[in-house]
């Protein structure tokens, strides 16, 4: 859809794709989804107006002609899909999560849930799980995206918020040191704040093993090997100590923990970390200076260090790296970590991880657990426990686990090790799928919802920055769609529950609000009006004890920097874990020789179940292609364009080779978007990471053949 000139009829709302959640105003015509397009919105100050492909064609997916308009249930007699009502949909649907309960108990019963899930359904979604299904068994695909930088964060910061700085900030700090990020393809709006941060005269450090369109922006550009991130970051911090160049005053007076983790960094010498990484030690030397030369210095990580089997310890060694300069507290300074999905923030604050309660609190935490009873009105001791991780809740479908709802989440396409995935989910009982498209995934179920989109429907989501944003309806849903609330909210109705779940969003908020009360992530301040009049408001935004106690009102501005005063710990220093570099679960040997990396492109959006079917976006971004270095392609003996195989220990994928110099020769990169033979993630490893139950998406062996060899 073509940008178009504002008017007064417009209203504003945000994309519903990465996390920046670009803002932009969309012009509707009621029921007419093929009339509304997008305008620029350059009062939003996260993007400015700016917006990417993705956003500019979202209206797209709106069309019926994409789109599911009515429920689908499958037929006994001929095991198709076939149209059904929504009475007849949620009466199925129901039977199979009752008949699984009592046959098997409620652990039989799973639910996976999606980071784009606004948090009045993210909310939902986990109170639907514990309350009328009774069950552990929940997680969602956001464990898939920054759940590794969010267990570093509580390590050390106490509190996991993806920026504790908004990004504003970028811009006015010294050097940016950006680690497995391609921003300038997953964000392109946000390219912005790099580049005026060098025309303020900052520096930019990228980390990253290809020489990305962002990589190229750099004023050093340092290529691991994939999966020695961590020890890059600790030959780093080697040479701060050995060259003095540590903040002792901050490390006294703001940290714990610096002997032992300056012991497990001094192991790492500069000519090892250059044996282990293959960055030079001139190169390691000429980022040391860039960064403590810097008055002020970030570092910013991706999914590249996070989506490995040590994961959280790599994002540990780039945080120790940033207290050990004094880059932490204070203004334009700090770690942070890009979120991916659009609610990747919010999603995993309020009840849809696996144990999580909202607020973020834990679920283990008695008085969590009476805390959020209360206001769900039923006795802390009916709570479920914590539950299975994302692939470890996938792994045990078709077995410990019997039925499974699923809502706003592809696994069949981008999962790990996805045809084991798709063959456990193909082994269910029962698959329930809440989508606004058949996606691989809702292909293989025995119910399939047709659910609202982002301009048919109002609620929050949480950016990148901790900003709490404020969706708003712009146009009417086809006739035969409905929202994911009245989903649960009917599912509930049948199962025994017919109050507490309502359908209005803004009441749904109001009970988050109460829920999120006292705890790391407070919204209890935050209300639809603030976040309309206010363009968002951060978190944490406790309601003020004047409300409650009938003083003079105040209303909390909200939390746009954190840790200014104090680190939320409990005795307010900022911990120093220890860390050692150790290998990738799967490192080459000589039947898999080479090293596979997997990330996006620009046109494309995670699992592509919406992007795929935008014209504009797949004519930039056709297919599936293998990113190979001349040199390797010679050996392996592939042209450009021509068909060629990749081979892990769990399986193949072919896709057309694309040779470029940008690449390092002992490595491939695919991207992860597509389903069929080119499925990048038929390939990648499962391997957990200990502490976040990551899957390391980010590195595995392969070997590489001509696709008729």
């Amino acid at each position: 859809m073509s940008l178009a000139p504002a008017t007064p009829a417009l209203v504003p709302t945000h994309c519903p794709y990465c996390s920046l959640q670009c803002g932009m105003n969309l012009r509707g015509t009621g029921a007419d989804t093929g009339a509304v397009e997008v305008v620029e919105r350059p009062d939003f100050p996260v993007n400015r107006g700016a917006l990417c492909g993705k956003g500019r064609t979202a209206p797209a997916v709106l069309s019926s002609r994409v789109r599911l308009t009515t429920p689908l249930v499958r037929s006994p007699a001929t095991g198709a899909l076939e149209p059904a009502t929504w009475d007849e949909a949620l009466r199925v649907t129901a039977e199979g999560l009752r008949r699984t309960r009592e046959a098997h108990g409620a652990d039989a019963v799973g639910v996976f849930g999606g980071g784009g899930l606004t948090n009045e359904k993210a909310y939902t979604l986990g109170k639907f799980a514990r309350v009328v299904l009774g069950t552990s068994q929940i997680d969602y695909n956001g464990r898939f995206c920054m759940s590794s930088a969010a267990a570093a964060h509580q390590r050390a910061f106490g509190l996991d918020r993806g920026l504790p700085f908004p990004l504003e900030d970028v811009p006015r700090t010294g050097c940016v040191v950006l680690v497995g990020s391609n921003l300038a393809e997953t964000m392109p709006p946000a390219l912005r704040y790099l580049t005026e941060l060098k025309e303020n005269g900052g520096s930019l450090i990228v980390v990253d093993p290809r020489r990305t369109r962002t990589a190229e922006q750099a004023d050093l550009h340092l290529a691991p090997r994939p999966g020695t991130d961590l020890a890059l970051a600790l030959g780093l911090l080697h040479l701060v100590v050995a060259q003095g160049r540590t903040d002792e005053d901050f490390i006294r007076e703001r940290t714990s923990g610096w002997a032992e983790a300056r012991a497990a960094a001094m192991a790492h010498w500069p000519e090892l970390v250059e044996r282990i990484t293959g960055v030079g030690v001139p190169q390691l030397r000429t980022a040391v200076d860039l960064f403590c030369d810097a008055p002020t210095a970030m570092v910013l990580t991706a999914r590249g260090p996070e989506q490995q089997s040590k994961g959280t310890d790599t994002v540990g060694a780039w945080i120790n790296l940033a207290l050990a300069t004094g880059n932490a507290g204070r203004p334009f300074t700090g770690y942070g970590c890009l979120t991916g999905q659009g609610n990747g923030q919010g999603g995993r604050e309020h009840g849809q991880k696996a144990d999580q309660l909202p607020g973020y609190r834990k679920l283990d935490d008695p008085a969590a657990r009476a805390h959020v009873a209360g206001v769900w009105g039923v006795d802390p001791d009916s709570l479920p426990g914590p539950g299975r991780s994302a692939y470890e809740l996938l792994d045990a479908l078709g077995g410990e686990v019997k039925a499974l709802l699923l809502m706003g989440s592809n696994p069949v396409v981008s999962a790990p090790r996805a045809a084991h995935v798709e063959e456990r989910i193909r082994a269910l009982d029962f698959l329930a799928v809440a989508d606004v498209v058949l996606s691989e995934t809702a292909g293989l179920a025995d119910v399939v919802f047709p659910v609202t989109q982002w301009a048919e429907e109002t609620g929050t989501t949480t950016n990148l920055e901790g900003r709490v944003l404020l969706r708003r309806r712009a146009i009417t849903a086809p006739d035969g769609v409905r929202g994911d609330l009245e989903v649960l909210h009917g599912l509930a109705g049948l199962l025994g529950h017919e109050k507490g779940f309502p359908t209005d969003p803004e009441e749904v908020f109001g009970e988050l609000r109460r829920a999120s009360a006292g705890g790391a992530a407070d919204y209890s301040g935050i209300d639809y009006r603030r976040l309309e009049e206010e363009n968002g408001v951060f978190w944490p935004c406790p309601e003020p004890p004047e409300k409650i106690t009938g003083g003079p009102e105040e209303v909390h501005p909200g939390t746009p920097r954190l840790f200014l005063d104090r680190f939320a710990t409990a005795d307010g220093r900022a911990r120093f874990v220890p860390v050692v570099h150790r290998e990738a679960a799967e490192d080459t040997d000589a039947e898999y020789p080479v090293l596979l990396t997997t990330g996006r492109v620009l046109a494309q959006y995670q699992s592509g179940a919406q992007t795929r079917r935008v014209a504009e976006l797949n004519a930039a971004a056709p297919g599936p292609f293998v990113e190979l270095h001349p040199r390797l392609a010679a050996r392996v003996g592939v042209a450009e364009g021509e068909p060629v195989a990749v081979v892990s220990r769990r399986g193949r994928a072919v896709a057309p080779a694309r040779l470029t110099e940008s690449i390092r020769p002992d490595t491939v990169f695919m991207p992860f978007h597509w389903a069929g033979e080119g499925r990048a993630n038929t390939l990648t490893n499962p391997a957990l990471d200990p502490v976040s139950r990551m899957p390391e998406f980010k590195v595995c062996a392969v070997r590489l053949e001509p696709a008729d060899g």
